[in-house]
């Protein structure tokens, strides 16, 4: 289902899937840390008005199909989640240490791909025949 936003001057879906892993990509993401990443994921796209379509949060990295708003890039997106949630990790987390070193818990980088109800092809045929 096609569930667009409204803003003053705008109507917009926009959709985006993104990955990121920890440092050094280990097996960490598991049980109360695993727990704390989700809760820190889903605080963040509350405060910044974003829409969660599916989390998943696997061992060794994180799944996220999000809906967001034309205000804020991508890059901003995943610098707010990942800056945020990896201070209050290494605050709560003080253990991790022994792991990771330096001022990150995530590793650099992440993947993004748009994500929409239909493909390219469907897209540029429409905009082609109008």
């Amino acid at each position: 289902m096609k569930k667009y936003w409204t803003g003053a001057h705008t109507k917009h879906r926009l959709m985006v899937h993104i990955v990121w892993l920890p440092k050094y990509r280990k097996r960490i993401l598991k049980d109360a840390l695993a727990k704390r990443v989700e809760e820190l994921i889903k605080e963040c796209a509350d405060v910044n008005r974003w829409s969660i379509e599916e989390l998943n949060v696997q061992p060794d990295h994180v799944h996220l199909v999000l809906q967001f708003r034309p205000d804020v890039s991508l890059s901003k997106i995943v610098q707010l989640i990942k800056g945020k949630s990896s201070r209050v990790i290494r605050q709560e987390f003080p253990s991790l240490k022994e792991f990771y070193w330096g001022d990150s818990f995530w590793a650099d980088g992440f993947f993004a791909e748009t994500a929409g109800t239909c493909d390219l092809e469907s897209i540029k045929n429409y905009v082609k025949n109008q």
